[in-house]
């Protein structure tokens, strides 16, 4: 159902390198980079990452209540992307944990540009 998300960034190097390294393990790399916006995954036929600087060249601004969640499948790995994510530039916005009952676990970080992350696993 989902193609791609879009989180805006105000720098791209820095975008494309942060959410490379982040989702490496998931099989993520740079699919296609057209200068002003990247599409990161493990291909074009399956939901995407785009970065980008937003078309009217105003600064980025993170939404409030927005958020990009990303599955990574154990509490091990929900701890370990949190961690990559905060040696990499992140901040924390959640530490890992125990959300609903036993059924759903994550952290919350915020990238360099203030978009807001989640990784979780349900169960």
């Amino acid at each position: 159902m989902i193609g791609y998300v879009t989180l805006g960034v105000s720098d791209m190097d820095k975008a494309k390198t942060f959410y490379s390294e982040l989702l490496h393990d998931l099989g993520a790399k740079v699919l296609l980079d057209m200068g002003r916006i990247a599409f990161i995954g493990e291909s074009m036929s399956t939901p995407m990452l785009a970065v980008c600087i937003p078309f009217n060249e105003a600064p980025n601004h993170p939404g409030n209540g927005n958020m990009v969640a990303i599955s990574v499948g154990s509490k091990e790995a929900v701890d370990a992307y949190y961690q990559k994510a905060i040696a990499l530039g992140a901040v924390c916005d959640g530490q890992p944990g125990q959300r609903i009952e036993d059924q759903f676990y994550g952290a919350y970080v915020k990238d360099p540009d203030g978009n807001k992350l989640a990784f979780y696993v349900f169960g």
